[in-house]
C-alpha cells in the first residue's frame, strides 16, 4: 500500500502530526485482534480529529459494511480485495476541497524491490503468496483472503535482488502457506535454491511452514547454504488427536515429533518455533494433558499460545463443547509458564558461540551505563523472539569502528543468557 501511495504522489510522514490522513492497517483473525484494530482508530481519531482516517486490511475486508454503520470514526474502508486500488480509495475521501486524494495520474507502483519498509532494520519481509487454501476449522483466513494465489518467481526474485542491493541483510519470506507455494514450475524448493544463486552475503528466514506438507528437501539446502537460517516456524496448534482432527489437521502429535526430531538430528542447530490454540471446542482436561505432554516432547525453543477465538463462517462457529473463556485462559496461562523454563534452557546452548548478530537499535544507558545495542541473532525472529543485548566496556563500539550501525551484521560471542535475551559481545576474540 505504502508503495502504490507512494507513486500516487503521496509522501510517508515520519510523524503522523504531520500527516493528512492516517491508514489503518488491520487485522481480523481473532476477537483480540479486531479489538486492537478498533481501538487503533478511536486512539488516532480521538489524537487527531481533523486527519482523515482510513481502516484498511483484514477487518475491512470482512466487516465492511457492520463498520460503516457503526465505526463513524474512521473516514472510509479498504479491504484486501485488491491492494492496487489504495489510491483510488484515498482519492475518495474528502479532503475539504483541496487535492490530496487525488492521484497525479501514475498508474504503476514503485516495483516491490523499491517500496518503503516498515520492517526492523537490516530486514525486509518478502512474501511470497496470499491467501490460504487450508480449511482449518478454526481458522477465517481463507473467508478474507481467499484461497491461496503465488507471485511469480521472478517477480519474488526480482524483489529479491532490489532488496538486497538497497542493504538489506535478512529476507523474511512469508504466506499463510508458504509450503504450498507453486507457480511456473516451482515450488517452494526451487524457489529457495533460486534465490539461493543470488550472490552475497544474506540471511534468508523461513516463516510459517504449514507442518501438514513440509517439502523436506529444503533440508538439504540448509545443509549446504548456511544463508539459509536452521529457523523453522511450525503452527502445531495442538497435541490431542480428536483435537487435531476436530480443527481439520491431518498431522499428529506423532508425526510432528518425528519430523522435528528429523530437522534437529541433520541441523543440529536447528531453531523451532510454534503456535498452540487452547480452548477449541470439546478440548477435555484429557486433551489439554495430551497438549502439555506434546509441549514436553517438542522442547520449542520459542511458543506462542492463543486461546480459541469463535469466528463467523468458520466450520468451527457452530460446534458443541465450547471451552468458557475462564478456562480457556487458564491453560493458555499454563503453557504460557510452562514454556519459560524450556526457552531458558533452550537458550542456554547459545552460550559460548560465536554467532553472527544483526544490529536494530542504539539504547542509552541508565545511571551512567553505556550506551548498548539490541540486536538479533539466527534464532530471533524479527519482532517475536528474544533479542541479542551487546554488552561490555564502554569503548566496545569504538573497537568496531563504523560496523556500529543498524542493520549492520557482526560477528559476536554470546556471554550469557538473561532471561529470554542473550547478551553477546562483539569482539569474539575477548
Amino acid at each position: 500500500m505504502m508503495a502504490r501511495l507512494d507513486s500516487a504522489g503521496w509522501l510517508s510522514a515520519p510523524d503522523a502530526a504531520d500527516a493528512d490522513l492516517v491508514v489503518v492497517n488491520s487485522c481480523g483473525f481473532i476477537e483480540s485482534a479486531k479489538r486492537e484494530s478498533i481501538n487503533a482508530v478511536l486512539e488516532w481519531r480521538r489524537s487527531y480529529p481533523d486527519k482523515k482516517i482510513l481502516l484498511a486490511g483484514c477487518l475491512a475486508q470482512r466487516y465492511k459494511k457492520e463498520l460503516a454503520e457503526s465505526l463513524p470514526e474512521a473516514d472510509g474502508f479498504f479491504g484486501t480485495d485488491d491492494v492496487s486500488k489504495i489510491a483510488d480509495a484515498v482519492s475518495a475521501l474528502d479532503f475539504g476541497g483541496g487535492n490530496l486524494g487525488e492521484s497525479p495520474g501514475r498508474d504503476c507502483a514503485a516495483p516491490t524491490g523499491s517500496r518503503p519498509l516498515l520492517s526492523p532494520p537490516g530486514s525486509a519481509y518478502v512474501k511470497i503468496s496470499e491467501g490460504c487454501s487450508h480449511v482449518c476449522s478454526f481458522c477465517a483466513i481463507p473467508l478474507i483472503r481467499g484461497s491461496m494465489k503465488c507471485r511469480a518467481a521472478e517477480d519474488i526474485l526480482d524483489e529479491c535482488r532490489r532488496l538486497l542491493a538497497r542493504g538489506i541483510g535478512e529476507l523474511c519470506v512469508v504466506g499463510q502457506d508458504i509450503c504450498s507455494y507453486r507457480s511456473g514450475g516451482f515450488g517452494l524448493g526451487e524457489l529457495l535454491r533460486a534465490i539461493g544463486e543470488i550472490p552475497g552475503d544474506f540471511w534468508v528466514r523461513l516463516l510459517y511452514l504449514h507442518p501438514d506438507n513440509f517439502p523436506p528437501g529444503i533440508l538439504d539446502l540448509m545443509e549446504n547454504d548456511r544463508r539459509f537460517l536452521p529457523y523453522f516456524d511450525f503452527p502445531f496448534q495442538h497435541g490431542s488427536a480428536g483435537i487435531l482432527s476436530a480443527m481439520n489437521r491431518h498431522g499428529t502429535s506423532e508425526s510432528y515429533l518425528a519430523m522435528t526430531e528429523t530437522i534437529r538430528s541433520r541441523l543440529p542447530a536447528a531453531v523451532i518455533r510454534t503456535t498452540f490454540l487452547v480452548g477449541f471446542p470439546g478440548e477435555t482436561e484429557s486433551d489439554f494433558a495430551a497438549l502439555v505432554d506434546f509441549q514436553e516432547k517438542l522442547r520449542p525453543d520459542w511458543l506462542g499460545c492463543f486461546a480459541y477465538s469463535r469466528e463467523e463462517g468458520t466450520a468451527s462457529y457452530g460446534m458443541k463443547g465450547r471451552v468458557s473463556k475462564r478456562t480457556a485462559g487458564e491453560r493458555k496461562r499454563e503453557i504460557e509458564q510452562r514454556q519459560v523454563a524450556i526457552t531458558e534452557r533452550n537458550m542456554e546452548r547459545f552460550v559460548g558461540q560465536t554467532l553472527d548478530v544483526l544490529l536494530e537499535e542504539k539504547l542509552s544507558g541508565e545511571s551512567g551505563r553505556a550506551d548498548f545495542w539490541l540486536g538479533r541473532l539466527y534464532c530471533h525472529a524479527p519482532e517475536v523472539d528474544g533479542a541479542a543485548v551487546v554488552v561490555g566496556e564502554a569503548d566496545a563500539e569504538a573497537k568496531i569502528g563504523d560496523g556500529a550501525k543498524a542493520g549492520a551484521v557482526l560477528p559476536c560471542r554470546v556471554a550469557a543468557r538473561r532471561g529470554f535475551d542473550l547478551e553477546v559481545g562483539l569482539n569474539p576474540a575477548e
